[in-house]
């Protein structure tokens, strides 16, 4: 069965080991309306969602931006929800209740005591750049020898995180958490759920900084995470990071660092960029060397490797096993997804975007056949500095061997006019919007080319892989 398919599993229907209504009640500190018969049943789900309701869960109506799971609660229990949570009075009804202060912290507390009960030793990943490759990277090579739960989408956050812990079962083994965060706060928040036993740091970048300002202070809110390790639990961190490689004690504990210098535990040479057929080198760990192929694009995937490297000797695993589990990598729609559509290459990496992540994507277009062709749209939650972060990309684009930069948006007004600037040779164009581009996008590009489409979330520049799909 695979892993990401665990959601429609039949594990799914199975009930949730000692979540009953009494506990529920007792860890939400709600209040109980309904038959004492139900008292000590158990839960076999959480939803948050009325349109994916399956017999015997509980539902918990989230007040949203557009709507109000509160209004769903009639029709969710006639599906046969064992019971829902509100944070409103329902009065008298025909179906049992719990009412509690605040569903989302509600889901929160459920999720911490689950995890106790469970006893699954979870792997939190942060950083600015590269948690969810370096996620998909760890969990594969985990599967190799344990069954193991990965974070699935963009389930990172303070209700997508606990809403993922839920999937978990007895026959689980490890859970693997991308933990990702915004503001102060957040990630102490996430970290008291998972209580990791393993804790890797990616890098610190430039990235959410509308709150956290700094690298400094990315590096604050990240490490956050510390408070919550176990006291027997490994910390993991990128080495070759200057704001990581300053830590060198979390609580009694060593960290391990990864990095490309023969100074680390965990280390890589040989690095070589095979385009988008991914990336080769050797890694070295625990007194052994054995190569590895890479199947995803871009030289930063070393990286994701050695963190996968590192929490797999974390829980016993050979380097033989371990280079196995990095071969079996796939990669993921929007995520340097490398699709062959209307004659084109298409490299789909618009589900998110920073300056540094855009830097590397369009590094592995240099070497792509054909016309390179970029298609970049603006990259949010950069903070005051955000024009100039965009006309840095463009610099850094127009010193790249690329044949075709198209721009969309508001601030990618900045990187185009930089891009040529650097490069006067580069042709380039800039459209305000993307239902202007729309239109347009078969004629400016052609059979033969690579294509790179890349944006923040936000842009739904999935729209454009949707355009090249529909040819």
């Amino acid at each position: 069965m695979p892993q990401a398919d665990r959601l429609s599993s039949e594990a799914f229907y199975k009930a949730m080991r000692e979540l009953t209504i009494e506990r529920i009640c007792k860890v939400c500190k709600g209040t109980y309306h309904g038959p004492e018969k139900l008292w000590t049943k158990e839960i076999t789900a959480v939803s948050t969602d009325s349109r994916k309701i399956e017999e015997g869960c509980l539902y918990v109506p989230i007040v949203g931006a557009r709507a109000d799971g509160h209004s769903f609660i009639p029709q969710v229990m006639e599906k046969k929800a064992l019971v829902t949570l509100s944070e409103k009075d329902l009065g008298d009804t025909k179906y049992p209740w719990i009412q509690i202060e605040s569903s989302l912290q509600a889901v929160k507390d459920l999720a911490e005591e689950y995890l106790k009960i469970l006893h699954i030793p979870v792997v939190g990943i942060s950083g600015s750049v590269g948690k969810t490759s370096t996620k998909e990277m760890i969990a594969a090579v985990l599967s190799v020898k344990f069954r193991v739960l990965k974070t699935l989408g963009n389930f990172n956050n303070e209700l997508g995180l606990p809403l993922t812990v839920f999937r978990l079962r007895d026959e689980d083994e490890i859970a693997v958490l991308e933990m990702g965060i915004s503001d102060f706060g957040e990630m102490t928040r996430l970290a008291r759920i998972a209580r990791p036993k393993v804790e890797v740091i990616t890098n610190i970048g430039w990235c959410h900084l509308e709150n956290l300002k700094t690298r400094d202070g990315i590096l604050k809110a990240k490490t956050e995470m510390f408070d919550w390790i176990q006291e027997d639990g490994t910390v993991i961190l990128n080495g070759d990071d200057d704001k990581l490689s300053a830590i060198h004690d979390v609580h009694g504990i060593q960290p391990v660092f990864f990095g490309l210098q023969d100074t680390f535990p965990i280390w890589a040479d040989e690095v070589e960029n095979l385009g988008l057929m991914g990336v080769k080198c050797r890694i070295h760990a625990a007194g052994e060397a054995q190569t590895v192929h890479i199947p995803l694009p871009g030289n930063h995937m070393a990286y994701n490797a050695l963190a996968g490297t590192a929490v797999g000797l974390a829980f016993g695993m050979t380097l033989s096993e371990i280079c196995q589990g990095i071969e079996s990598l796939k990669p993921l729609s929007g995520r340097f997804n490398i699709l062959s559509l209307a004659g084109r290459t298409v490299v789909d990496d618009c589900y998110n975007a920073n300056p540094v992540s855009m830097k590397a994507s369009l590094e592995v277009l240099e070497k792509g056949a054909g016309r390179k062709v970029a298609i970049l749209g603006d990259m949010g939650e950069l903070g005051e500095n955000e024009e100039k972060l965009h006309e840095e990309v463009g610099e850094f684009a127009g010193g790249l061997q690329l044949d075709v930069l198209y721009t969309v948006g508001t601030l990618t007004r900045g990187l185009e006019k930089k891009a040529k600037e650097k490069n006067p040779r580069l042709f380039t164009q800039h459209f305000d919007t993307l239902e202007e581009f729309l239109p347009v996008l078969m004629e400016k590009t052609k059979p033969g080319d690579t294509v790179l489409v890349k944006a923040s979330h936000f842009m739904h520049f999935e729209k454009i892989i949707e355009a090249f799909s529909a040819e």
